[in-house]
């Protein structure tokens, strides 16, 4: 044991929870979540990653690290006309979808077969708005929102990892001085609210699939990956088959889909988290702890976001999603070939469209795979 496992595993909880956090709100927001269901999502989510975290680090002697679906959050933040307890049925749906696919492993390989380019164009669709809100919130409230965009650029030259952290908490601090905070909540234990599941087609199409297809491509495939390149070789169907059970339990108490953690996960497999790689996995069970705390405080913590400026709420969001923007238009036009139909995914996508009852990413998966199979079908005709 290290003091630098304890300093490692903390460092990668408060980013995972505080850099995000905002997006997780806004997603149960979006789908008319009340304050006590929203500290109640926050609440399960945090104790489904330590349980998780917990169990797979001790199991594997690996530092496996859980994180809530970043991307998944923006993908519910950006729906509309969902209720909550047809988002919970969503929840549930992709649960199950996550927990088949560890245990059959052709699903693996299925999604893997998806387009890095589509899938990415359709990431960079979903978390667009969020980025772009945080433009225009820099427009409508300049100055709160001007210094903490300067101030988030500077740090990020020096710390990536904690720039969204220290602009949550320095916004947090400015715009106490400006007066822009209401009553500051009192102090409240969290508590786990029941919603019941509500299912229907075009929650399942609309919201689970989507979620599910952003959880794999783009949170539990990147954490397998961080895990190898550290030189460990993860059963990668016992540990996704394992976030979709717990995801599936904590689902009816709101919580957003739980997954592999990629950057969260690059914190703990760090030669500085540990010089043995064998004892890295000591990372794992100093994390959940760390999560069980937030859990705790879960209900004050969603209690002092709602009575925090609209604005600097829209900033956090979209600056943390700036990484993950980036990342996904990157792949999304790497490949010169693939390049029309990941900005289709991208473009459709970003419109918001929504037929049938069925939202913008489900069909800008489909017409970004419509239009790489049809490249491909005149690229071989070509050929003859």
């Amino acid at each position: 044991m290290r003091l630098s496992v304890v300093v490692s595993s903390f460092v990668a909880a408060v980013v995972g929870f505080g850099g995000t956090l905002a997006l997780v709100i806004a997603a149960a927001s979006a789908v008319g979540a009340t304050q006590t269901q929203t500290a109640s999502m926050v609440t399960a989510v945090c104790l489904a990653k330590a349980a998780e975290t917990l169990i797979l680090s001790w199991w594997t002697r690996m530092p496996v690290i859980t994180a809530w679906s970043t991307p998944g959050a923006a993908l519910i933040g950006a729906s509309a006309g969902f209720t909550m307890g047809e988002a919970v049925g969503a929840f549930v749906g992709a649960a199950l979808l996550l927990t088949l696919t560890g245990l059959v492993r052709p699903l693996t390989r299925l999604v893997a077969l998806i387009p890095s380019s589509v899938a990415s164009g359709m990431l960079a669709g979903i978390v667009v708005a969020f980025v772009m809100g945080a433009a225009r919130a820099a427009g409508a409230d300049p100055v709160l929102v001007l210094p903490l965009i300067v101030a988030f650029f500077v740090i990020r030259l020096v710390n990536p990892a904690l720039s969204v952290l220290v602009v949550l908490v320095g916004g947090v601090a400015l715009a106490v001085m400006l007066g822009r905070v209401g009553t500051l909540p009192a102090f409240e234990m969290s508590t786990l609210v029941w919603t019941t599941p509500e299912f229907s087609l075009a929650a399942f199409i609309g919201l689970a699939v989507p979620l599910y297809l952003v959880t794999m491509a783009s949170q539990n495939l990147a954490g397998i990956a961080v895990l190898r390149a550290a030189g460990y070789e993860p059963p990668a169907g016992a540990l996704i088959a394992t976030t979709g059970f717990f995801s599936l339990v904590s689902a009816p108490f709101n919580a957003l889909t739980t997954n592999l953690a990629a950057i969260s996960a690059a914190i703990c497999t760090d030669p500085d988290a540990h010089p043995d790689p064998k004892k890295r996995w000591l990372t794992g069970p100093f994390y959940a702890l760390w999560y069980v705390f937030f859990a705790i405080f879960g209900a004050s913590v969603v209690a002092l976001f709602d009575v925090l400026p609209p604005s600097l709420i829209l900033l956090v969001a979209g600056i943390g999603l700036l990484g993950p923007l980036t990342n996904a238009l990157a792949l999304a036009m790497a490949d010169p070939a693939e390049r029309a139909p990941a900005i289709v995914a991208f473009a459709v996508t970003a419109s918001g469209v929504a037929v049938a009852g069925i939202g913008a990413a489900f069909w800008g998966l489909v017409a970004g795979l419509a239009v790489f199979f049809l490249d491909r079908v005149a690229a071989r005709l070509r050929r003859r």
